[in-house]
């Protein structure tokens, strides 16, 4: 007789995690299969090990610094093998935490495959290939994403992805990174400030191609800086391993006028005409062209759910087209965040169990890429708010005016704020502690917030976050 559940989540990332622990808190008798790594993608590919990195490489680049701060310092050197033990540390530390998190709220914990078979069915093989039968109200589908390549770009021993990249013992000789998107950018900045040559193509005109056209700009030019010689407006047509090293073939490709980066990138039918350029080589190519949703087709077909190759169909209460089975994260399309999943799968959670959930508001959601200095934003661009029709009004500070930045030695960095009316309609922060000075400004857009309350935000003296005080 098959075990029954309550809530039965299959996958063990940020989305099926957060809707595991929370079901149980709840009171709901819950479990969740993963076959690969407790807490997913996030921990053991992705999050997780690229931050751990890059606080390496970013405590090695700043070494620079010291002098100017009166600190004396012999000569600087780092130890790769080290940071690699240190992105491994930490992985283990976020996979045990994820774990012992939903041991301890009482969620059976399934290692292995979960496979749907029906509405309140699944097909359990665990590691050892015993099979098994699950049951469940209602099941939670979380599969997560994997990397997305252009057609023709087949992966080697030298041409990585994002997740064949992490797993390098020794750090390559020299790099080309195909692909200017957040992915792309981390990955620039670390290699190049431990002094690896980065070659980074983008097809394109600007680098983050999403994001306000300065911030891209300060970006761009402090990867220069580094040392990153950046391409953009380039097509890659070929990628060869030979063995000892990569050779890379790339046309003059003006953008296409219309759909997401992502389908063009996969769609052979809108390639411009060739325009030639010279070709590129290193010892490694990291194609980082963006994710995808991962879609069990023959399951999902099966029971009638419906999807494309954006990602599985939910309405706003995460449900499938099949009643009973929902899904959160990736699967369900972007923007792929482990914060979304998160916030989804809690949400979902406390709809399911009390009826108490709350929708999410994908307009307050932010977006964080962790080059150094850090880019933030919630809301809509200013291009996009203009695209709208909206009357934008632009408030800006920068960095060099805040006295707490120049007393760190931050660097170049701006605030900038998109009003409508009196509302807070968008915020985009580059700079130091982007990443933690958006969420406030998230909570004050969620929260409708406008000028005045602003205004009165009192905020310590001296300290980063004044710089954002209007």
């Amino acid at each position: 007789m098959a075990e029954r559940y309550d809530i039965l989540v299959i996958g063990g990332g940020p989305g099926g995690h957060a809707a595991a622990l929370e079901a149980a808190r709840l009171g709901a008798r819950t479990a969740v299969i993963e076959r690969q790594g407790w807490g997913g993608t996030c921990t053991h590919r992705g999050c997780i090990p690229t931050k751990a990195l890059l606080a390496c490489s970013r405590a090695y680049a700043e070494l620079g610094k010291l002098k100017r701060l009166g600190v004396q310092i012999g000569e600087s050197a780092f130890d790769y093998g080290a940071m690699k033990r240190h992105q491994e540390q930490v992985v283990k530390l976020s996979a045990l935490g994820v774990r012992k998190s939903l041991e301890e709220a009482g969620v059976a914990l399934l290692a292995g495959e979960g496979r749907l078979v029906g509405p309140q069915e699944v097909a359990w093989t665990e590691q050892d290939g015993t099979v098994g039968e699950l049951a469940a109200a209602k099941i939670v589908i979380a599969w997560g994403s994997e990397p997305a390549l252009p057609p023709g770009i087949i992966p080697s021993a030298r041409i990585l992805t994002s997740d064949g990249i992490l797993a390098l013992p020794a750090l390559p000789e020299s790099l080309l990174i195909v692909g200017g998107n957040v992915i792309g950018m981390e990955f620039a900045t670390f290699f190049a400030e431990l002094g690896v040559p980065v070659t980074l193509i983008e097809w394109l005109p600007q680098l983050l191609p999403g994001e306000e056209a300065e911030a891209s700009a300060l970006l761009t030019q402090g990867l220069k800086k580094l040392g990153v010689a950046i391409q953009t407006g380039l097509r890659v047509d070929r990628i060869r391993d030979r063995g000892v090293g990569v050779e890379l073939d790339a046309s003059a490709a003006p953008p296409p006028p219309t759909g997401t980066l992502p389908e063009l990138l996969l769609s052979e039918g809108n390639r411009p005409a060739d325009a030639s350029v010279p070709g590129f080589s290193a010892q490694y190519a990291l194609v980082c062209t963006g994710r995808r949703p991962c879609l069990r087709e023959a399951e999902l077909s099966a029971l009638g759910i419906r999807y494309d190759r954006r990602g599985i169909a939910v309405d706003r209460e995460q449900q499938t087209s099949v009643k009973g089975i929902y899904a959160v994260g990736d699967v369900t399309g972007t923007p792929m965040l482990a914060h979304r999943a998160m916030a989804q799968g809690r949400r979902l959670a406390g709809r399911l169990c009390s009826d108490e959930g709350t929708k999410l508001q994908s307009e307050t959601l932010p977006a964080v890429v962790y080059t150094h200095p850090p880019l933030a934003r919630v809301g809509p661009t200013e291009a996009e708010a203009r695209a709208q029709g909206l009357a934008i009004e632009v408030h800006r500070s920068d960095y060099g005016a805040n006295l707490t930045a120049r007393t760190q030695l931050m660097g170049p960095g701006f605030v900038k704020l998109l009003f409508c009316g009196e509302k807070l309609l968008g915020a985009t922060i580059v700079g130091d502690q982007a990443g933690e000075l958006i969420a406030p400004l998230g909570l004050a857009i969620s929260a409708g917030l406008g000028r005045r309350e602003l205004r009165e935000w009192v905020i310590p003296h001296p300290t980063l976050s004044e710089i954002l005080a209007i």
